[in-house]
């Protein structure tokens, strides 16, 4: 990680452009009837506009299409086409090309109905071209209709059909066609692999490339055998990925970049990381799609500080990151919290500069929400000229988890005024605004909305934020209400939902329902357990929470144990419940013990009411104070200057006595202690919390 620091410097390589003119020659056919030669060069991006004019005051027409053309001047070109008695082949070749450059099908078709309409005969050279077109321009009728009528079709003529099909996923007609070549060469037997991994079809991409590999007439070369690894990576099957890789090794195609990026691809995606970082070592030309592919597969795999320690050898090599290379770094920066290292990403990124309308700019305002640094946050997304729908559904969301839901509201209603539609996951960060600032009928608002007003259908989602707020608010029939005309079932996150909010309420008989909803959904979960059991314990029925504890047992279940962690100084200090393994244990131990005595003082009293076990109300307190996320604000008030902002993570939902007793911590030591659970931000400061004790 300290590594990964280290390198966060500019590279100070620069490019060295030619500015000096392009001479280009027009391209004559060579297969028609007689040779052309170019009369003339030209250079294309001369400025004089009196030289168009100029050659066609001489007739000099075909030299005047193409230079129009190479300037994309397609519509000029058109104008003296109509001017020209006998065009040449060569004019056609040209305006078709730059047709199928430009995606131009319309004006493509005009010069189709002109070759018509002059009595030029095509040779299958202008015939192919015409095929390309109408294929690239995504008009497969328009190339079927011409490919029926050619009076002669050659291997490209072929090749150019399926591979039109197969990228519009229309395999079972390029398969067709494919059946009744007459020959077939390595484009044919790549175009219909390839289409059948790009439209999720990987197990008849591998049966093709099966039958290539028996057919005595064909050789593979590194397209085929790279879409193979695409579509046993996409199955994903790390043995079949293996017979490729000996197949490759066989037949020489191990020497070439393009084949050894798609084994590494192959072996991240079948979950073989260490193979796939053999491949990577092994390659020479790695460009930045190969280094930013295999960042993020540590990424994806959990093992973040090599992931990060990759980025930082990057960055030694001179090879400067993309936006895709950023957004990848952030997003592991963000989803580790590690507000320090997506800060230093973001200074490297403004001094090598980046563009602020690439999703970088939105995955840097990603990372400060989801790092609880929303004043940085709302920085960047005000920095960004155009933000995208990313971008203003981060910040809704982090205003929501930060316990500003005023904030959150106030995004989402400018977002609709900025004519951006919200999507199904905006609603989700605003209907979360809604629910932890209980703000019943304006979510209620907001969730009718999404099908009467933006069209967009609920999802399991959006039901369980709503039945959250619902649920949080007590008002049980509505939340059931909901529930029941559902048009799809309720999941566990609806579930849950509910039993968190009868747990506030202590709504018995709606708790037990769904509860027996989760235990059958997810029975290994702890987490309904225990909340079950946590209010039959508020209620006084012991032996209810008895029963629980057996069932656990009976089934195995472990109750996850409460983590707190705090960083100092880079480094991470991790505590459990009760924890005394730590070196300053007992520093720490008489601290709370002093600053329990000082807040008794200040009228804080213990809430035993979530303790399960029926011991007396002094054991009890004594249970309480030692959960995980108190010792580790102990721990960062003894280990910092005063004044030193504390920052905790929990990884379940901070308990009510705890959350009381930090805002009593934060007033009599005078700190800000910000502490990150399961579920949101808490900011506490003076006495109070960000969340308004409603969480």
């Amino acid at each position: 990680m300290t590594r990964f620091l280290a390198n966060l410097k500019p590279s100070h390589s620069s490019s060295v452009f030619n500015h000096s003119h392009k001479i280009i020659a027009f391209p004559y056919s060579s297969q028609t009837t007689q040779p052309f030669q170019p009369k003339t060069f030209f250079k294309s991006n001369t400025k004089d506009t009196t030289l168009v004019p100029h050659l066609c005051n001489h007739k000099r027409f075909d030299e005047a299409i193409h230079i129009l053309c190479q300037q994309n001047r397609l519509k000029e070109a058109l104008q003296i086409l109509h001017q020209i008695d006998k065009p040449s082949a060569s004019v056609y070749s040209t305006l078709i090309q730059s047709c199928i450059k430009s995606r131009l099908l319309q004006q493509g078709k005009k010069v189709h109905q002109h070759i018509k309409l002059s009595g030029f005969v095509p040779g299958l050279f202008i015939l192919n071209r015409l095929l390309e077109m109408y294929a690239k321009c995504d008009s497969l009728m328009d190339s079927q209709k011409l490919f029926d009528e050619m009076p002669e079709r050659d291997l490209c003529s072929w090749n150019i059909l399926i591979s039109g099909y197969a990228k519009m996923g229309l395999l079972q007609e390029a398969k067709s066609l494919f059946d009744k070549m007459p020959e077939r060469d390595n484009f044919s037997w790549t175009a219909m692999i390839s289409g059948y991994v790009r439209h999720d079809r990987p197990n008849e991409a591998l049966e093709l490339f099966r039958m290539m590999k028996r057919s005595d007439n064909s050789k593979s070369n590194k397209f085929t055998v790279s879409s193979a690894l695409a579509a046993a990576a996409a199955v994903p099957c790390l043995r079949i990925g293996k017979e490729i890789h000996g197949y490759i090794m066989r037949t020489g195609l191990d020497s070439d970049e393009v084949v050894w990026s798609a084994l590494s691809d192959m072996y991240g995606k079948c979950g073989s990381i260490e193979e796939a970082r053999h491949i990577f070592d092994k390659m020479v030309d790695r460009d930045i799609v190969t280094w930013t592919a295999m960042i993020d597969r540590y990424f994806q795999d959990g093992r973040r500080k090599e992931g990060f320690d990759l980025f930082a050898d990057l960055l030694r090599s001179g090879i400067r990151p993309n936006e895709f290379t950023f957004s990848g770094v952030l997003n592991a920066c963000a989803n580790q919290t590690s507000e320090e290292l997506g800060k230093k990403v973001h200074g490297y990124m403004t001094r090598v500069g980046f563009d602020p309308f690439s999703f970088a700019a939105s995955a840097l305002v990603h990372m400060y929400s989801k790092c609880g640094n929303m004043v940085s946050a709302e920085r960047v997304f005000k920095e960004t000229p155009q933000p995208d729908l990313f971008s203003w559904t981060s910040l809704i969301a982090g205003y929501a988890q930060n316990g500003q839901p005023d904030e959150a509201i106030r995004y989402f209603e400018l977002l609709v005024k900025s004519g951006t539609q919200p999507d199904h996951i905006t609603f989700v960060g605003v209907l979360s605004a809604c629910a932890h600032a209980g703000l019943v009928d304006k979510g209620l608002d907001y969730f009718h909305s999404i099908k009467e007003q933006y069209g967009l259908t609920h999802t399991a989602d959006h039901y369980a934020c709503i039945i959250d707020l619902l649920a949080r608010s007590g008002q049980f029939d509505e939340a059931e209400n909901i529930i029941s005309k559902m048009s799809m079932k309720p999941d566990k996150f609806l579930w849950a939902s509910l039993l968190g909010g009868c747990r506030i309420h202590g709504n018995l008989k709606l708790a037990q329902r769904a509860a027996e909803a989760l235990f059958e959904i997810e029975p290994e979960n702890p987490a309904t357990y225990v909340t079950l059991a946590n209010i039959y314990a508020t209620a006084g029925m012991w032996s209810e929470v008895a029963k629980i504890r057996k069932t656990m047992d009976d089934r195995g279940v472990v109750k996850k144990p409460g983590l707190s962690w705090i960083a100092i100084k880079r480094d991470v200090h991790v505590f459990l419940v009760g924890d005394d393994s730590h070196p300053k244990s007992k520093e720490i131990n008489e601290f709370l013990g002093k600053l329990s005595k000082r807040m008794k003082e200040e009228g804080f009293v213990p809430d035993t009411n979530f303790v399960l076990h029926d011991v007396e109300d002094e054991q009890k307190e004594q249970n309480l104070s030692y959960h995980s996320e108190k010792l580790a604000v102990a721990f960062g008030i003894i280990s910092t200057p005063e004044g030193t902002p504390i920052k905790v993570f929990k990884n379940l939902r901070t308990c009510v006595d705890c959350h009381t007793a930090i805002k009593f911590i934060s007033k009599i030591t005078n700190r800000k202690i910000i502490v990150r659970d399961s579920n949101r931000f808490h900011f506490f400061e003076d006495g109070h919390c960000s969340c308004r004790d409603y969480w």
